[in-house]
């Protein structure tokens, strides 16, 4: 699973989707088929490795001002092929977002793993209705297990 950047929630807690209203702890969970938005973080986190799902970011770092992916700027990325080559098992890559989904395409044209993307659990992305987004992760339960 591969977000753009953390926010700054997320940089100050130094935890993964921090911030209280991204969607994001709940979506997966619906994805695995198991609450995890009400468990402490590192029990969400134990959850994620039971279902085999890794957590990372398209960006290794970039400059931004605040949260938004629409700030973001001097872009360094991660290298995701490498990740996916030293990976034989996997099976798919989803992206949070549209920005992750844009920039992981480009970095994983030709990798033979399928690329999802899902809409964003973010906040600032609200337009979706709950139950679409959560119809659209659930999805991603055929990949798992």
């Amino acid at each position: 699973m591969l977000g753009t950047l953390p926010g700054e929630e997320s940089l100050r807690l130094q935890r993964y989707y921090a911030h209280p209203r991204n969607l994001f702890w709940h979506l997966i969970g619906t994805a695995i088929g198991r609450d995890i938005a009400s468990l402490d973080y590192e029990q969400r986190v134990a959850a994620l490795r039971e279902a085999r799902i890794g957590l990372w970011d398209t960006i290794a770092s970039a400059e931004r001002k605040g949260s938004l992916d629409t700030a973001i700027k001097a872009i360094a990325h991660n290298p995701l092929a490498e990740l996916v080559a030293s990976l034989p098992e996997l099976r798919a890559v989803a992206f949070n977002g549209a920005k992750a989904a844009g920039i992981g395409r480009k970095l994983l044209a030709g990798s033979k793993v399928e690329l999802v993307a899902l809409p964003s659990s973010s906040p600032a992305h609200a337009a979706m209705r709950l139950a679409d987004k959560e119809a659209v992760w659930r999805e991603l339960g055929k990949f798992l297990g």
